[in-house]
């Protein structure tokens, strides 16, 4: 008897180890629920255990909705229809229709910013991004990532049930961190999204997309002539749902689909473009009026609002040349096209919604515009980063480039281009507010339309809610309407609180106070604060329109003046009080200072870090050396060689070429700017693009060696300084076969989304001379690229 008592204590210790090692019998901590119970009982044996499949509780209340985010990119107060301006947006109306309306909706101004925002349910800066990704500093405000210690919307939804899909531009990832290799906790997927398909990067060629699938990346549809890619968004969201329906009909989804349009560049199709030929002959500023007049018709403002002037720094229609109206208005009409087609891709996603017969009981926030729209095209330009660049053009140049190599105005919205509208379009597109996106302390900057739909639950409304509300509201919003609480701990980590208050009351009616009083604003040292119905801000060093006329040497952020508005009685920041009442405005400064400080914006000015002051500082690859081979593709540029101004470089290629070769030996950018090395007929090819208003073209002159030959290309920087020359030198055997000089250079980035590709030229093509035929692989082997810096 006692070997058989000693055998069962054995027996029970080795099932206590067992117990203790695989977790059973204790609770899992941090989640906001228990632990999914098991159904089966576990014996020693088979005959002593019991087996029943385990069932999923369900954590969300019965009638839980579906949720939608449209969230449209660079898009203002005034543009579309369904608020007054001159854009259809149907979709946009039909859902106004049957909601709600809400004309006091904020955002933060930039981009990156107000997603990290809207995900989260916190202020920008306490997220880490009070500037975009690419801008990133090692301020804890602006490191440009998502602490641990904010999970996001799709992590919480996910943990109670949801299934997530997100669509379109993602620009929360660190550049550093977009790689095959990861980190990918950083990526869509990594923070909640069961499922991304979209590009990682501000913005994107709308017709050759470096696209990726979820942390995959995967070519655009080359074989579609007509493609464009908010169309192919929406097709993927329409699956996206499909497949969720089909497998998991008890569960709900939530969609994110932020496609990148409107940023620029503005690409659509020419029937689009064509709906606004003529209407925008007027110029913008009355064009203005007609907005503004037509929002007092609806009801959208206020019938005392004041219509705030154009600003002394911005450029007004009669000083355009009129040679130069048609290329204008051409550009605001591409714009416009834009707009609607994008507002038709998210009708076909309602329309899914209906057929899948489950709009009734989904919640659809629709918001137009991360930001104001955006006034980054400066005066209106072909090639949209020569501003973010500080390239300095002129109207006339761009015209010739236009006329004389893409055939005139019908190249524009075409996939030839990367046009972006006048700034003058920009400000029209804010009415009845002052600036633009990347003005903080102006409501053209900040305050974007916004509509919510909700058949099941929520009742529409004729009257335009006012109720002040933000973006961090959104998910607070959301979990309130699901009835969750927001942990305390998310996987082992303490959560920090949110900044966002739920609004879910103010769906009851246009008359239901609101329960948000205080918000601050701030982008690249604009900034301003929200208390009470009084607003006061001060404008910045930063001119978005004018980059000449910019502050920014020197500048002092104690220095500012600021402004004071009574938002209870004027609405459109028309009437600066700040002289009348200087005790408000010490009182709102204050309240800054204190809300600066809760949110982790100090230094004032840290968004301008990199971007205005040490651009050298970006965040990039630390290597000096790369060693490459064939088939190496999608390489961000930021972990690429750097071709910009004042980089020297040196290039060795190893390859075996055949007679009469051709394709890309490497290449980075794309069709607005970049470098490329290729062959064409067994000649040597070199093209220095430097954003589409200047190429500069060497080559060997006559067809090189073939077999196993060495190719060198030294591209010597001229100078330090932005925009300097570099001389390029091609060699093959050790003997020089062509030179030619760059005389302006790049100086920041060729582009926001292309890469550096080994053996083909990935995305849009660098060289005109090849666009037809890319990716323009190369059909001999290259056997090893080298390539380092060098003095």
């Amino acid at each position: 008897m006692k070997i058989k008592l000693v055998d069962f204590t054995q027996k029970a210790m080795l099932l206590l180890i067992a117990f203790a090692f695989t977790g059973q019998g204790f609770a899992q901590q941090n989640l906001p629920f228990p632990k999914t119970k098991s159904a089966s009982k576990a014996g020693v044996t088979l005959a002593e255990s019991e087996h029943h499949w385990r069932q999923e509780p369900n954590r969300l209340p019965k009638d839980a909705p579906n949720i939608v985010i449209f969230l449209t990119d660079d898009s203002g107060f005034g543009n579309t229809s369904t608020f007054g301006g001159p854009v259809n947006t149907p979709t946009f109306d039909k859902l106004a229709a049957e909601g709600i309306k809400y004309t006091s909706f904020h955002t933060t101004a930039i981009c990156s910013p107000t997603r990290a925002s809207l995900i989260t349910g916190r202020n920008h800066h306490h997220v880490g991004y009070g500037q975009i990704s690419e801008f990133a500093t090692d301020w804890d405000g602006y490191i440009g990532e998502i602490p641990k210690e904010t999970a996001t919307l799709p992590q919480i939804l996910g943990a109670y049930g949801y299934t997530s899909g997100a669509f379109g531009k993602w620009h929360n990832t660190p550049t550093t961190a977009i790689n095959p290799s990861g980190p990918f906790d950083q990526w869509p997927t990594g923070l909640g999204f069961d499922y991304f398909y979209g590009f990682l990067a501000g913005e994107a060629s709308q017709y050759e997309t470096m696209l990726y699938e979820n942390t995959l990346a995967v070519d655009f549809p080359r074989d579609k002539e007509d493609y464009h890619l908010t169309e192919d968004l929406a097709d993927h969201a329409i699956t996206f749902m499909r497949n969720q329906r089909m497998s998991n009909p008890d569960k709900p989804f939530f969609v994110y689909f932020a496609p990148g349009a409107v940023h620029g560049p503005h690409q659509v199709a020419k029937e689009w473009a064509d709906k606004y030929k003529g209407k925008f002959d007027q110029g913008w500023e009355e064009l203005r009026k007609e907005i503004f007049a037509k929002q007092k018709e609806m009801g959208i403002i206020p019938e005392n609002v004041v219509l705030t002037d154009i600003s002394p720094s911005m450029q007004k229609w009669k000083d355009i040349p009129k040679n130069e109206r048609e290329f204008q208005t051409r550009l605001m009409e591409v714009f416009a096209g834009f707009l609607e087609h994008t507002d038709a891709q998210y009708g076909k996603i309602v329309d899914e919604l209906e057929n899948l017969g489950v709009k009734e009981n989904t919640l659809i926030i629709y918001i137009n515009g991360d930001n104001g729209s955006s006034a980054e095209g400066i005066k209106g330009s072909i090639s949209e980063l020569l501003a973010q660049n500080s390239m300095p053009s002129t109207t006339e140049q761009q015209l010739e480039v236009l006329n004389n190599e893409y055939g005139g105005l019908d190249a524009l919205g075409g996939p030839l281009l990367e046009p972006m509208y006048h700034h003058g379009w920009a400000w029209t597109g804010s009415t009845p507010f002052k600036s633009t996106k990347l003005v903080a302390a102006h409501f053209g900057g900040t305050r974007n339309p916004m509509v919510i739909s909700w058949p099941a639950k929520i009742k529409h409304d004729e009257k335009v809610h006012n109720q002040l509300t933000h973006v961090n509201d959104i998910a607070p919003t959301i979990y309130d309407i699901l009835g969750i609480t927001p942990p305390d701990f998310y996987n082992g980590v303490a959560q920090d609180p949110m900044d966002g208050i739920s609004f879910m009351k103010t769906f009851e009616g246009a008359d239901v106070k609101g329960d948000k009083t205080t918000q601050y604003f701030e982008v690249m040292g604009s900034r301003g604060i929200y208390k009470d119905g009084w607003f006061a801000g001060t404008f910045g060093p930063r001119i978005p329109w004018d980059p000449t006329a910019s502050k920014l040497a020197g500048w002092n952020p104690e220095d500012d003046v600021w402004e004071l508005y009574n938002i209870e009685e004027d609405f459109s920041q028309a009437n600066d009080l700040a002289k009348k009442n200087p005790k408000k405005l010490q009182e709102m400064k204050e309240a800054f200072i204190i809300e600066a400080t809760k949110n982790k914006v100090f230094p004032i000015g840290g968004s301008l870090y990199i971007v205005a002051y040490h651009p050298e500082e970006m965040k990039a690859s630390p290597l000096t050396e790369w060693h490459m081979y064939e088939g190496m593709t999608r390489i961000p540029e930021s972990q690429a060689p750097k071709f910009m101004s004042g980089f020297s470089t040196h290039s060795t290629i190893e390859v075996n070429m055949p007679e009469n070769a051709n394709g890309v030996l490497y290449a980075v950018g794309g069709l607005s700017a970049g470098f490329t090395v290729y062959m064409q007929d067994g000649v040597l090819k070199a093209e220095y693009n430097a954003m589409t208003l200047n190429r500069y073209k060497v080559n060997s002159g006559d067809k090189i060696p073939t077999g196993d030959i060495t190719i060198e290309v030294i591209v010597k920087a001229q100078g330090k300084k932005p925009l300097s020359p570099s001389e390029i030198t091609l060699l093959v055997n050790g003997k020089e076969v062509g030179k030619v000089m760059a005389e302006t250079t790049v100086p920041a980035i060729f582009t926001a989304s292309e890469s550096f590709d080994v053996g083909m030229d990935m995305g849009s093509a660098v060289a005109m001379e090849y666009h037809k035929e890319i990716p323009y692989k190369f059909n001999g082997k290259i056997k090893k690229l080298d390539i380092k810096y060098i003095d």
